[in-house]
């Protein structure tokens, strides 16, 4: 199975880069073109630019003294108070030079990927250098200065009557865009992460169901730390099908964030490389039956940029393009070329070698416990198929 999909990629994604030892490295796309094209999965014709998102565009979600503000930190004339009263300028969301343009392209490559599939250029687009779900209408938060997915999502609505619906299978809640739909009914967001209790922002709980019109229409599974695959992809997959036919999306957007994996510095589940052959596959599959292929996968989180990152994407773009993921040994030439930058050793193959990770006692509490939040989150379908039955 081959489908027709664009791949958003600029060298200056990386213009959006805090500080040398942040963890948030736009090397990360660069590293995951590499290997595609050492794989030769991914050719010349598939690969479109991203554009400078316009300041109409960055108002669909984000306020204008907000976009000012960035605009005056990255050219060095924002006071440290008023920074701060925008949430640039912290140890999370450093101000750097040149912000408001590094960050308007990260937002013009989602709204490149959008306009390809909604002019019927391909079924599927992937933008790697967005998924900054944490940004807020007046507020960077958590590495994120403009929210490039809920931008996407107000340009989809704004052109389209397409019902929306966005899943984030990041760590970390996909709390920006939640937040941004959370009285509209023709936006669904789902967003399975590591419980708030342990991590960052520490929402995303199953009882943010929507407010008003949007009542019915927030879906939130916050797993335990430690989860491993089986629990995790078992809780994704029902919940992800029950959601995508209650709610009968036109198009579905995904947020990547590839930071559930065990390696993943800054937080703490236990996914390994079959994670990230599974999410793609099931986005795929729902993306073909419910909305004619309309598919846009976003990127995001993942802060082991050298063993996770690149493989974690790579799969998502092949499972995209072909439907099938990769298998066997890397490319010997990728990591010859990267060994010598990378300050870890490098993998070997595309799948992780079993026991790579210490075995986690727990793991039959974790999924019970797992098992009881899906059933909380899914209790409000079930009871509208009764009600409607």
């Amino acid at each position: 199975m081959t489908c027709p999909s664009s791949f958003v990629f600029s060298e200056e994604f990386t213009r959006y880069r805090f500080r040398d030892d942040h963890p948030f490295n736009q090397q990360r796309v660069l590293m995951t073109k590499d290997l595609l094209e050492k794989e030769h999965a991914l050719t010349d014709d598939q690969i479109i630019p991203p554009r400078v998102a316009t300041e109409q565009e960055l108002r669909l979600v984000h306020h204008p003294k907000y976009i000012n503000a960035v605009k005056r930190g990255g050219e060095g004339l924002l006071t440290e108070s008023e920074a701060l009263e925008y949430g640039i300028g912290t140890e999370d969301t450093p101000i750097f030079s040149g912000m408001h343009e590094a960050s308007s392209l990260l937002v013009g490559g989602t709204l490149a990927a959008i306009d390809s599939v909604l002019q019927g250029k391909v079924k599927h687009s992937t933008n790697l250098g967005g998924g900054l779900h944490h940004g807020f209408e007046r507020k960077a938060s958590g590495f994120c200065i403009y929210n490039d997915g809920a931008v996407g999502i107000k340009y989809i609505r704004k052109h389209t009557d397409y019902k929306v619906l966005y899943v984030d299978t990041d760590a970390h809640h996909g709390d920006g865009v939640q937040w941004a739909f959370y009285d509209d009914p023709n936006v669904c967001t789902f967003s399975i992460h590591e419980t708030g209790r342990y991590l960052f922002p520490g929402t995303g709980n199953v009882n943010e169901r929507g407010l008003k019109e949007g009542y019915g229409y927030s879906f939130n599974l916050p797993i335990d730390a430690f989860t491993e695959n089986e629990s995790f992809i078992q809780l994704y997959e029902y919940a992800f099908r029950q959601i995508v036919d209650y709610f009968r999306p036109d198009i579905i957007i995904t947020q990547n964030g590839a930071d559930a994996h065990f390696l993943d510095p800054l937080t703490h589940l236990c996914g390994t490389m079959k994670l990230y052959e599974k999410i793609p596959m099931l986005a795929h599959q729902l993306a073909h039956e419910y909305c004619e292929g309309r598919w846009v996968a976003l990127g995001g989180g993942g802060y082991d940029i050298w063993r996770v990152v690149p493989r974690a994407w790579a799969q998502l773009w092949k499972i995209m393009s072909t439907g099938s993921p990769f298998n066997g040994p890397l490319p010997a030439s990728w990591k010859d070329h990267w060994q010598s930058k990378s300050p870890v050793q490098l993998p070997l193959h595309w799948d992780d070698p079993a026991g790579s990770y210490q075995e986690i006692p727990r793991k039959q509490e974790i999924s019970e416990k797992n098992q009881k939040i899906l059933e909380k989150s899914m209790q409000f379908i079930l009871n509208q198929k009764k009600f409607n039955s």
